[in-house]
């Protein structure tokens, strides 16, 4: 098995807070995720993660104009300039304090971002410049009165509109011009929200928190702007001025005199037309007027806010989303309301238009909502949410192709973990879902609650088609079902029992009593032929239930701590069990005789808290893994805990094969393994000192103890890193993490590492060699030799290059763990691939083979349930375009024949009119 996992896609969290925009040819969003930024393609329907992580939360994003650099900055200032073609990062920069907003400029050359009360203005590394430096400050501004919100910039990229909180509107120029230094704007009651520049033109567009909008007219064209010869500042300019008319002083009164005498009216007209002629060419604006467009809103609530605004140039459309989640779509320059929608109960905290203006994007960062609405159809174009608080539990479908996710939110999700997106919500249980499970035959799952209710839900109507409760009420912490798919197990938490359902039935059919501690975990035994049931509980046993035979009688296994998970093997004969002293047993499922054992509490590692008053090491002795994973082939066990590492070890060798670090976000708590010095004060850690109100106790901001997930009373929750479930797909190219981040795949799969990893390779396999032999027609020994290389290329245009009458032969001569590399390398092309057909024939070829292993199998049958789902789609489509063409070819003579005897109808009575006239 292959160990080469890396980062792929993150499901399970779709927006956290930031700036939402559209990518250059606006068919997709990119969003920022945490630490993480993703990217919706709305074409292809598929999102995919860039394999770039920040240190701290992104919070500002903005995209060149050319569409190939994306600028991203996180809530410190860090900025990471990321190629959109190499998915890499270019070039950093640190701004050393939170950036508000950030934007380019037009034509690519510039970007302005602003911190507190000031603005940058520097060099964009794009195509349109050749420095060799990426950053080059180009200006600074710091005229602002308080913290500067949004930023505008010119069609003609030589001026730049700000908005502050201290209400105004700033107006800044990138070069020195003659016609304007700075320009300031009013009018306003409230901090500015947004500021838009109109197409081609100065006209200004300024909207504030209270719903305000005003619109300002400007006095000049861009072309009128001068840039000045001399780059220099105007005040620097008044005081050479100043010092050339002082040495020229007696000179010029002298002159002014003697003009004085011989000056003639006409020459005193000509000089006040010059003034007049510059003062007119100056840049000023005027204010056209003010409307209120949140009033309707503010009068039925005083206390809501406009707290995103949007604006289109080329259909001037203005968009502006509110803090109840309604937004508005007015026209200008009348302002007319064209549409609005409630898209949620919660803050709009960014929104977004696409370059053609049909799509408009919405963020919410309370619910981790993304929508894209088509305003002109009415339609949403995508709307996905997370979990609005962390996952829970995680389980694959038997072929890998769907995710399903529980939360304490008590919602169960259903993603597809090709396309990445949720497609069904089931929101039936009141409270935290505790554990999922799939069935072995793909048709439903059931997950369980602390409600007091195991629910079973159909994949095919999307609809919970069956509720198990027990006779009292029972706060179940696990789940389990069983090979055949008939019978339901859940363990309470309250009640130290197990309830065993019929699934057909939705009967109760036995109650399993033993257990002196909550039941944390059941496993059924994988082989159909075996209805063993394995519970592990906080009593310091697992017990081993036969539930058919004699469901009274158990074997129980005794450990010295408490039991946090057990699994299965896949092949039903070994079971493994994590317990509280960091340690993973393993067992002979028929024998119950110990048969390995690791040890990895040092492994896990651990993080410090903030508020912590203990050590990492000393907080070391408390972990353990409390979600553990067999492979797809049995061989290596998958483990995590309260940390932020995953393990992967070998259960042969009993050593740690790798350690996953799943985030690396200090945004959250528990990351690093010592306190920052910067904390550090001659008071010892000021995160200990309690920020105390002027009243007595109030404003506590310490954590209660034993509070794990957060203080819900505190205004700001910095939530703890953890990994609150592992599984491992089926087909064993993939594992899933639930995380505090969001649901983490790891795939073998993911990009191109470019490492070399031969499989029994020998001297004459060489790329140049296979493409000899393929030259030659020597089918088999070129196909041996790419297999043997392991490169993917290669094994690709073997399998194009050999003719379908000779892949039956070819296969024939491969042995068995050739055949296996192959199916898999076939399953990998099915995916991407046009020749369907000629695979599919390599597919039969290699099935009729021999008994290939399970994951290959399993990986298989996921590609071509894609591809029928694909094809069944378009021969649906086909076939009802068809229909209608059929129909309408029928329809249309018939027409033809009506408006034939209309017209004859028509020249007879003209003539028979005539005649009798």
């Amino acid at each position: 098995m292959k160990y080469n996992y890396k980062f792929q896609n993150l499901l399970g969290t779709v927006y956290r807070k930031g700036d939402v925009v559209f990518s250059h040819d606006g068919n997709s969003v990119i969003s920022p995720v945490g630490n993480r930024i993703t990217v919706y393609n709305l074409k292809q329907n598929k999102n995919i993660t860039l394999p770039v992580e920040s240190h701290y939360n992104y919070t500002a994003i903005d995209v060149s104009p050319n569409g190939s650099v994306l600028l991203a900055i996180n809530e410190k200032g860090e900025a990471h300039m990321i190629s959109l073609v190499t998915c890499s990062v270019i070039h950093k920069y640190k701004f050393k304090q939170q950036v508000n907003a950030v934007k380019f400029s037009p034509d690519g050359k510039y970007f302005a971002a602003c911190c507190g009360d000031t603005v940058f203005i520097m060099t964009a590394p794009t195509s349109y410049s050749g420095e060799f430096r990426s950053f080059i400050m180009k200006r600074v501004y710091q005229k602002a009165y308080d913290d500067v919100t949004c930023l505008d910039w010119s069609t003609c990229s030589k001026l730049l509109a700000v908005g502050s909180k201290d209400t105004t509107t700033k107006i800044y120029t990138v070069d020195y011009l003659d016609n304007i230094n700075m320009f300031s704007m009013g009018g306003h009651t409230d901090k500015i929200v947004g500021v838009f520049f109109e197409r081609k033109s100065l006209d200004l567009i300024t909207v504030s928190r209270n719903g305000q909008v005003c619109l300002w007219e400007a006095s000049i064209d861009p072309d009128d702007l001068i840039v000045s010869e001399v780059q220099i500042s105007h005040r620097k300019r008044r005081k050479l001025q100043k010092a050339e008319d002082s040495e020229d002083d007696i000179d010029e009164k002298n002159v002014i005199e003697k003009d004085k005498d011989y000056q003639s009216d006409d020459d005193k007209t000509n000089i006040k037309e010059e003034i007049k002629v510059k003062e007119e060419k100056r840049l000023f604006f005027t204010k056209l007027g003010r409307h209120y467009i949140g009033d309707a809103i503010r009068s039925a609530n005083y206390k809501v806010k406009l707290t995103a605004a949007q604006y289109h140039k080329a259909t001037k459309m203005l968009i502006t989303g509110f803090s109840n989640g309604v937004f508005f779509l007015h026209e200008l320059p009348d302002v007319n309301l064209v549409h609005t929608l409630s898209v949620s109960e919660h803050r709009i905290s960014s929104v977004a238009v696409s370059p053609q203006g049909d799509w408009v994007a919405f963020g919410c960062p309370h619910i981790g909502q993304l929508l894209v609405w088509e305003w002109q159809s009415e339609q949403y174009v995508m709307k996905q949410q997370g979990h609005s608080q962390d996952m829970t539990c995680v389980a694959y479908s038997p072929d890998g192709q769907y995710i399903v996710t529980g939360g304490y939110d008590g919602k169960v999700k259903l993603w597809n973990t090709s396309s990445g997106f949720c497609f069904v919500t089931f929101s039936e249980h009141s409270s935290t879902v505790t554990s999922i499970v799939f069935s072995a035959n793909k048709k439903f799952f059931v997950s369980s609650s602390l409600d007091g209710t195991v629910r079973c839900y159909d994949l095919t109507r999307y609809r919970n088609f069956r509720t198990l409760t027990s006779p009292s009420l029972v706060q179940f912490g696990c789940a389990a079902l069983d090979a055949s798919g008939e019978l339901c197990a859940a363990g309470g938490q309250d009640v130290f029992e197990i309830f065993l359902w019929s699934v057909k039935f939705g009967k109760l059919l036995d109650v399993l009593g033993g257990h002196e501690a909550p039941v944390v975990s059941l496993a059924f035994s994988p082989t159909l032929s075996s209805s063993r049931l394995a519970s592990a509980s906080w009593d310091k046993t697992v017990r081993l239930w036969n539930c058919i035979e004699t469901s009274s009688d158990c074997e129980v296994i005794q450990f010295t701590s408490d039991a946090l998970q057990v699994a299965y093997r896949p092949d039903g004969e070994e079971i493994a069990v994590s317990t509280l002293d960091g340690n993973i047993t393993f067992f002979n499922a028929t024998s119950c005789e110990q048969s390995g054992y690791i040890e990895g509490r040092n492994d896990l590692g651990s993080g410090r808290a903030d508020t912590d008053l203990v050590t990492a090491k000393q907080q070391l002795k408390s972990k353990a893994f409390t979600t553990i994973c067999y492979s797809a082939d049995g061989n290596s066990v998958l483990g995590g805990g309260n940390s932020k590492h995953v393990c992967l070890y070998s259960i042969k060798e009993a050593v740690l094969i790798k350690k996953f670090v799943i985030t690396q976000n200090r945004s959250l708590d528990a990351i690093s393994d010592v306190v920052n010095r910067r904390l550090l004060s001659e008071f010892g850690n000021m995160a200990l000192v309690e920020q105390r109100g002027e009243l007595e106790g109030g404003d506590v901001s310490l954590r209660l103890p034993g509070v794990q997930a957060g203080d819900m009373a505190e205004r700001n929750i910095k939530p703890e890193v953890r990994v609150q479930c592992v599984r491992f797909s089926p087909t064993g190219e993939s594992f899933a993490v639930a995380a505090t981040e969001g649901l983490l795949i790891y795939s073998q799969n993911a990009g191109l590492d470019g490492t070399f990893r031969p499989f029994r390779l020998e001297t004459g396999s060489t790329p140049a060699a296979v493409k000899n032999l393929l030259e030659e027609g020597s089918w088999g020994r070129a196909l041996l030799g790419a297999l043997q290389l392991n490169e993917h290329h290669l094994i690709q245009q073997c399998v194009e290059a050999i003719p379908p009458a000779d892949i039956e032969l070819t296969v024939r001569d491969l042995e068995k763990e050739y055949c296996d590399r192959l199916t898999s390398s076939v399953a990998r092309l099915l995916e991407d691939s046009r020749h369907l057909e000629h695979l599919l024939v390599w597919a039969r070829a290699l099935l009729s083979k021999g008994r290939l292993p399970q994951n290959v199998l399993l990986a298989l049958e996921k590609v071509l349930t894609v591809k029928y789902s694909q094809l069944s789609k378009i021969c649906d489509f086909n076939k009802y375009t068809i229909r209608c063409i059929k129909s309408v070819a029928e329809i249309a003579p018939k027409q033809e024949d009506v408006e034939m005897m209309d017209t004859d109808n028509e020249s007879s009575g003209r003539g028979t009119f005539s005649d009798t006239d």
